[in-house]
Parts: structure tokens; sequence; C-alpha cells
């Protein structure tokens, strides 16, 4: 029947005369239908075509038997309960006026997190919603291209057409939310009812497999969404800030070193995405760090992150909770910035990133985002389209140094540089052109198309930029050694998946992140003259390069090295408290946090 007859039958006069199947085809494609259904039909299509994600990956669990004896059964009953629950969230919108906007607005949603599901193997939990509210455009323009939209219109193109040329019949008072209230629920109890009559079979599946719990699209990005953005009411982090300052001071070595000798200048690199796997000091077959190699550096080969993301391990890497007690807090802390400074130091944090992340809301700081005329040559050479390679965070720093307070500066100063490093998936713009020693590169977002070996040249290109940056920075110090004492330490706050188990970037939940994602590099320099201040003994801290540390360590062996004096000090955490004279013993750091 062609599309004007059906449309003429649609008369009440004619409209007996039409079969059943065509009068139901004919108020599929054009209406009248009311919110409720035209949302069933658009679950159904969500169901089937935005969840390729998790469908991909039941398929690969029952290819190896982890779906239990009857795997299509159990597969079907999880396809019933995505719809149900799709369908849940979508009569939720079903009043007429709301209904059309509402459904391209979860449409689209569904496309964009299928894209990044796909594309780089990732969830989205919680977290990786607020690492994503944190994230500045630079960093947001890496992550969009054609395969974006591409998916955006395979989810969403069909069903929004659908939508704009059908008609939807009036609802009227009360009754039509009555109506809807009463889908909704029925909706809800049938999601609830589905998912009690498998689990006998589904709960293991996600208790070996916790990914799958964020998998159903959109329904849970959309609750990690809520839960992301409403934590901090439920955590209760608008009262005052807790003090952490209370009784901090410089300790014995300013005193004992009177005129004798320089203020310690004591530089704490951040570094970003950097894999302790790909590290050439730490016996990766490629030589990515020959710069650091060649400057009597340690690198501490067992480190453990405190998070997956930046927004969890920045934060929680400064804080004196540890881990557990940053993960677990009622309330923000003061951090170890804060402490150094209330102990008389001259603080200062220099950012090539998306913010630090309150980290540095309370003493000095700088954005390489923002023009500063003494680094404004360095800017033209290694900045372009709104970033800059991390070497521009060494240009006019004696001006930036010299704006601290003077006293302070006669103390001692802390410099902190958060570095871009290897953020992905734009891993072709974290190096130079001259440092590109591994080829070819993959220079496209869309990692998965990349072969392995020219994802992981250009990942070793970054981090050869990050050599090149480091060297860099030890060579500004001991080119200062006349005015100060100086010293370096590098920490990354994650690591990064390259196609390991088919994920990339990082941000997958702690509980079951790969290693790949919490194995970080550390990297301690150390001048003569800093040594001599609190007698460091360099060979101590090679033979003890293999200890088990993470994160937690960080706060007090930077108190510890800077010897700032505070009732937060923890000696059993310092990672450095053997190998100084006035340590009275060894005690290893913390280990790392469980996975």
């Amino acid at each position: 029947m062609s599309q004007a007859q059906l449309a003429s039958a649609s008369t009440p006069t004619d409209l007996a005369a039409v079969p059943p199947a065509g009068r139901l085809l004919g108020r599929l494609r054009q209406g009248p239908l009311t919110p409720r259904v035209a949302a069933l039909v658009i679950a159904l299509w969500v169901a089937f075509t935005g969840n390729l994600s998790l469908w991909n990956s039941l398929r690969q669990l029952a290819g190896v038997g982890e779906m239990g004896h009857r795997p299509l059964l159990l597969g079907l009953s999880i396809l019933l309960a995505v719809f149900c629950a799709t369908a849940t969230l979508l009569t939720c919108f079903a009043g007429r006026r709301i209904f059309k906007p509402a459904m391209a607005v979860l449409l689209v949603l569904a496309g964009v997190v299928q894209h990044f599901m796909l594309a780089y193997g990732i969830v989205i939990d919680p977290g990786m919603v607020a690492n994503a509210l944190q994230t500045n455009f630079t960093e947001a323009r890496d992550l969009f291209g054609f395969d974006l939209l591409a998916q955006c219109l395979l989810v969403a193109g069909p069903p929004m057409v659908w939508l704009w040329r059908l008609r939807l019949s009036p609802q009227r008072g009360w009754a039509a939310v009555w109506r809807n209230l009463a889908i909704t629920v029925t909706l809800l109890a049938a999601t609830i009812g589905v998912t009690l009559s498998i689990y006998r079979e589904l709960a293991p599946l996600l208790r070996n497999h916790l990914e799958l719990r964020f998998a159903a699209n959109p329904v849970a990005p959309l609750a990690s969404t809520i839960s992301a953005v409403t934590k901090p009411l439920r955590k209760h982090r608008n009262g005052p800030l807790v003090v952490m300052t209370a009784g901090a001071a410089l300790g014995p070595s300013y005193a004992a070193a009177g005129t004798a000798s320089h203020p310690p200048l004591f530089l704490l690199v951040v570094g970003e995405t950097a894999r302790a796997d790909h590290f050439g000091l730490n016996g990766y077959a490629r030589d990515t760090t020959p710069g650091l190699a060649q400057r009597d550096v340690v690198s501490f080969t067992q480190v453990r992150s405190c998070g997956t993301n930046t927004l969890h391990s920045v934060p929680c890497m400064f804080s004196p909770l540890g881990k557990a007690g940053w993960e677990g807090r009622k309330a923000d802390t003061e951090n170890l910035l804060d402490v150094i400074q209330a102990a008389g130091l001259a603080v200062l944090w220099v950012d090539n990133q998306a913010g630090c992340k309150s980290v540095c809301d309370r003493v000095p700081n700088a954005s390489t985002g923002t023009a500063f005329a003494p680094a404004a040559d360095a800017a033209r050479a290694l900045c372009a389209d709104g970033e800059c390679l991390d070497r521009v965070m060494l240009a006019g720093l004696d001006e930036r140094i010299a704006a601290l307070p003077a006293e302070r500066r006669a103390r001692g100063v802390v410099l902190v540089m958060h570095m871009m490093g290897s953020h992905g998936p734009a891993y072709w713009r974290r190096s130079a052109p001259d440092t590109k020693r591994f080829q070819p590169e993959c220079a496209t977002q869309a990692l998965a198309q990349c072969d392995q070996a020219s994802l992981i040249n250009v990942y070793d290109n970054s981090i050869a930029e990050t050599d090149r940056f480091l060297s860099a920075a030890i060579d500004w110090l001991q080119a200062r050694h006349d005015r100060f004492a100086p010293a370096m330490l590098y920490l990354s706050d994650h690591g990064e998946s390259l196609g390991e188990y088919g994920m990339f970037l990082h941000g997958v939940p702690y509980a079951f992140a790969p290693e790949v994602q919490k194995h970080v590099p550390m990297v301690l320099w150390i001048d003569p003259a800093f040594a001599s201040r609190g007698g460091t003994d360099r060979a101590c801290l090679n033979a003890h390069r293999d200890v088990a540390l993470s994160h937690d360590n960080l706060y007090p062996s930077v108190l510890g090295l800077m010897d700032v004096t505070t009732p937060t000090y923890k000696p059993a955490l310092d990672a450095f408290a053997s190998c100084r004279a006035r340590a009275t013993a060894f005690i290893k750091g913390g280990p790392a946090p469980k996975a």
C-alpha cells in the first residue's frame, strides 16, 4: 500500500479497510502516537544500536564460556533489562511539549557515549564524568573527530528524523500525567523483575567484570553524571576547609645552615599520563629517557598512583590523608603546598594543564595559557593551537620566582610544574618534530584505527619529550647552584592504556583498572649542595629504588626532603628517611594501594 493510500485510510471512514499490520505501520511512520508509545519505540532502537559496546563485550565473554550454560538466554534477558531500563528513563519525559527535545538530547548523549566506549574501551563511571567536567577546551578538542559524528548519526540520526515527522497525540490534564507515571512505574518494576530473574547468572558476571555495571547506555552514563554532580553535596564538603598547617615550621637544617649554604630550590614536577614501563630508566627496551640517564638521577620502579585520572590523583597525592583517607573524607583539607607555605618557604605552581584541581588555590600560581612577557619568545616557538610543549614552563621562570616574597625566597623555594606530558588521545601533539625518533606515528585521535606499532611509537615520542623537558629542568636548576641548593622530584599522576585488553586512555575505575593505568614513574635528582643540607646519601637512594611506593608517600617524603616539621608528617611513609643523616632508621614506603 502506498504512503498516500495509508494517509487517506487514516480517516475514520476508511480505517477499517486497512489491514491491522498496515494500520500499525502507518501509525508508527506518521502517527499519531502518544509520547509513551514513541518512547518505547526509541528505547528499543537505543537498546540495540546504542549499546554495541555492551553486546560486543557479552559476545566476547560468551566465547570464553563466562556467560554460563545458556549464554543466548542470558544475553536476551540482559537485552530485555536494558530495554526496560531505557524505556523507564525515556517515559519520564513523556510530556507532549518536552518529549521531542528531551529525546533529541538523550539520543545524542547515547551516540557520544557509545563513541567513547567503542573508540577507547572505557566506561562512563562517576569518576570519568567528574574528570570530563574538569577538561579544558584544548583537551576536549583532541577527543572530537569524524568518528564521533558517525556514531551520533548512527544512534541519533534515524530516530530524530522519525521524531521530526511524527505527529503526537494530544494529552490532556492529570489523566495523562497519571498514565505516564503508571507506565514508568510498570517499566521500572519490569526492569527490576527481569534483573532479579537472572540474578544467579548475572551476579558472578558483574562481580568478575565490574565494568559491565556502567555499560547500559544511556542509563548508566546519566546515572554516573548525576552521581558526579551531586557527590559534593552528598559528602557534605561545603563546610570549612580543615586546617592542616598548625604547627608547621622549618627544621634544624635551616638554622644550622645559616649563611654558610644556599637556600633550597626544590622542583616538584607532576607528570601526566606517563607509564613506568615505558621509561628507559626502568628497563624499557627503547631508550626513551637518554637525557635523564646522563644526569645521575634515581628512578623508583615500583610506584602506584592514587587514582587513574587527574581529577582524582592530583588532589589525592598532595593530601596528608593518603588514598584511603582522601577518598573517605567528609571535608576538604589543606595540602602539602599549604603546609610548606605556612612553614615560611616560597611556593609557586606553574600549570601547563587544565588547572591544579584546587591544589594551588591558596598559593601563588601561573598558567602557560596566560600571556607572560618574559616567556613570549618561548611561547611562539613551543605553543600552537592553544597548547604548549612543557618546556615553555621554564621560560621566564626567574622572573616568576623574583615576584615571590623576598623573605620567603631567602629561606627557600618550592616550585611545582604540572605537565601536559603524554595526555591523549592526540599524542602526536605532545612532542616536537625533532623529538620524534620513533616512526611512523599514529597521528589521529581515533586510536583503534592505528596499528599497535604506530601507537606505541607516538606514545614513546611523548615520553621522549618528557625526558627532554625534565633534562632541561635539571640543567636549569644546576645553572642556579650559585644561589640555591637545587633538587627535582618527578612523579606522574597516573598511567595509560595503549590498546591492552581493548582499552585506551585512562580513567577506568581503580578497582578493575589495568596495572598500566596505575604503575607510574618517579624520578629524583639531587644536587650535592641539596644533599649536604640534609645529609642525603644518593648511593642509599639507588639501593632502595625498587621499594614499593605509592602516591601516599609524596606528602611525607617532600616534607622530609625539605626538612619541614609538622604534626601531620608520617615518618613511616617517608620514602627517603633511611637515606638522610638526620633519620634514625630506614622505614620503607607505604604499600601500593590494593587493586
